[in-house]
């Protein structure tokens, strides 16, 4: 199923101080170096602040985890847990529609939500309270038909209760989560077949409604306050920062491999190295109108400026700047996309920082060449990963590499002269 983000997209997302803590906290968890480990948690976090995963949570998310976007925004739409549209503001109905469920009803429990809620799935009410949509199984096949309604479960449904219940959310209510009919758990409907003798034994509900009962928080969305940040895991000694290989051993190549090695760029001029972070695709809205790409480049720069807060442990001013030039030399600048990992976007940032000529990146030292893996945006560590410096002191020499040996022969960036 493809999973597109919504057309429609606010301005700008942050964490709450108490979801900002909680995600602070998570991100111990993991060795470091792997924090980006804990990018599930923390985009559950934020769709549980504002009820969907918009661009700007999902981009906020990965900031904060020192990622980039593209890698967020897979995870983001690859789990269908992450809503990517506007939710209601009460709760979003998730109709189980696999086997048990339709066979016992729940097409018309989903009929009830197209006249009361939407006519179709993924879309707010009038009222902008509910929204609806079916799901695959929820693992409650004995008590089917039944429905996940915020944080809880309602079981052994019918077109009538559902109704009474959306009605009663609707009012301000928390209508008791469980078996709608009267059951207990998941027993026989007919009543027990064994352990008879237990029956009205300890509390009528089980441990589940009961919690819900106690806590009242079925509808409730998590804000951070409910329960202390507990980091017991920092209480033991700290691992060194993880191996790649469960062996202990760092197995990772001096050379990554690439799925797209030895091949020739596409008519795009962007080889799978090089995907644009602004993808031609991304969908019109109010928060980029036609025409407004250009805006982009200075979120990109705020974004740079936010780099610097605690909670990514990386600052914007790593390294040292290199010093660039107003223009190119004569008026003429070197062909940069003959380095291996350089396209026609990487290309046009580096002139825009005032990298014209293969001799100003041979020259870069330890220094500057961290500050410019890091300001790379979208593409950070491209420098180091692929070798720009020691390819432009070839290059600058008069020299050939294979890679500007074959993209001069093949001529794959031609159409971008």
């Amino acid at each position: 199923m493809l999973r597109r983000l919504s057309p429609v997209q606010p301005d700008s997302f942050q964490f709450s101080p108490a979801n900002l803590e909680w995600a602070q906290a998570q991100m111990t968890k993991y060795p470091e170096g792997r924090q980006q480990s804990a990018i599930i948690p923390v985009l559950w976090r934020a769709q549980e602040q504002e009820g969907w995963l918009s661009r700007p949570a999902i981009e906020y998310c990965a900031e904060l985890l020192g990622m980039p976007y593209i890698r967020a925004l897979e995870v983001a739409t690859f789990y269908f847990m992450f809503q990517l549209q506007p939710v209601g503001s009460i709760a979003n109905i998730q109709i189980c529609g696999t086997t048990s469920c339709m066979i016992c009803g729940a097409e018309d429990l989903i009929e009830v939500c197209k006249r009361k809620i939407a006519s179709t799935p993924h879309t707010v009410s009038a009222d902008g309270k509910f929204s609806w949509e079916e799901v695959e199984c929820l693992g409650a096949c004995a008590n089917a038909p039944m429905a996940q309604i915020g944080k809880d479960y309602y079981e052994d449904l019918t077109p009538q209760k559902l109704e009474a219940l959306i009605d009663a959310m609707s009012a301000g209510q928390v209508p008791l989560p469980g078996p709608q009919n009267g059951r207990f758990a998941s027993e026989p409907a007919s009543g027990l077949t064994s352990l008879a003798d237990l029956k009205g034994q300890g509390d009528a509900l089980n441990a589940s409604a009961s919690l819900a009962r106690e806590h009242g928080e079925t509808l409730k969305r998590i804000d951070g306050t409910e329960a202390p940040i507990l980091t017991k895991w920092l209480r033991q000694p700290q691992p060194d920062a993880a191996p790649d290989q469960q062996e202990g051993q760092n197995g990772t190549p001096e050379e990554e491999p690439r799925p797209a090695s030895g091949q020739p760029a596409d008519e795009t001029g962007v080889t799978e190295q090089e995907a644009e972070a602004s993808s031609a695709a991304r969908p019109r809205s109010d928060r980029e109108p036609a025409g407004s790409r250009a805006a982009e480049a200075a979120a990109d720069d705020a974004a740079g400026a936010r780099k610097g807060d605690a909670a990514t442990g990386v600052s914007a001013d790593a390294g040292r700047r290199p010093e660039g030039l107003d223009a190119p030399r004569d008026g003429s600048a070197d062909d940069l996309k003959m380095i291996k990992g350089i396209g026609p976007k990487l290309e046009q940032m580096l002139n825009g920082m005032g990298f014209w000529h293969f001799d100003q990146l041979a020259g870069w030292g330890s220094e500057e060449l961290a500050w410019v893996d890091e300001n790379l945006e979208g593409f950070k560590g491209r420098a180091t990963r692929d070798e720009w410096v020691a390819q432009a002191r070839v290059l600058s020499t008069g020299g050939e590499t294979d890679f500007s040996r074959d993209a001069a022969a093949d001529g794959r960036y031609d159409e971008e002269e």
